[in-house]
Formats: C-alpha cells, sequence, structure tokens
C-alpha cells in the first residue's frame, strides 16, 4: 500500500511541476493594468521593456514625480509620439561632433 501512495505523490508532484513551467505565455508581465492617458508633465523616468518568451507584450513603465510607478499603453498614439521623441532626442544627444583623430595636433592658439 506504501508503493501506491509513493506513487500517487509522486504523480502529483509531477503535475503540479510541469504545470508551474508550462504557465501560459504572457502571464509574467510587470504591467497587469495600463493607463490609457499620458501627462507629460509628471514623468521622471521610462522604463521601456521589450516582449521576451515571459511576457509577450512591450511595456512602458513611467516613474512620476512623486515616486509613483504606473504602466502606459504602448498602443496610444500619444505614447508613440513621446517614444518617437525619446528615441530622436537619444540618437542627435549620441552623435559625435568634429573630433580629433589619431596623430593630428589640436593645438590652441593665444
Amino acid at each position: 500500500m506504501s508503493g501506491i501512495i509513493k506513487v500517487f505523490l509522486l504523480l502529483g508532484a509531477m503535475v503540479c511541476l510541469s504545470r508551474a513551467q508550462l504557465n501560459e505565455p504572457g502571464q509574467q508581465c510587470l504591467c497587469q493594468r495600463v493607463r490609457n492617458k499620458l501627462d507629460k508633465s509628471e514623468i521622471k523616468d521610462i522604463q521601456i521593456y521589450p516582449a521576451t518568451i515571459f511576457c509577450n507584450k512591450v511595456e512602458i513603465v513611467v516613474t512620476a514625480g512623486r515616486g509613483l510607478r504606473y504602466c502606459l499603453n504602448p498602443e496610444l498614439k500619444a505614447v508613440k509620439r513621446l517614444l518617437a521623441n525619446i528615441i530622436k532626442s537619444k540618437k542627435v544627444s549620441t552623435t559625435v561632433g568634429p573630433s580629433s583623430t589619431p596623430g593630428s595636433t589640436n593645438t590652441a592658439h593665444n
């Protein structure tokens, strides 16, 4: 009888483990709810998380000036414009201006 109980316990454990590993895709996202309005003046920080095997959607997490964190709907036009502006400003700020090349001299004239 104890052998049968061990088999049932082993089967139960296997079922629990397999269900935990086969969690539905997209169920481990940070954002369970999203806001459908955007107030740019209160944004202190913005983090963008791309879709992964754990969460099948892009997530945009905003930190407001008071430290409150919330998620934005990435499908909103205002959010898309905000992200486009951020990307554009990043490209401009990371563009390297004229610099001296190795071998050239840059002397100051007084």
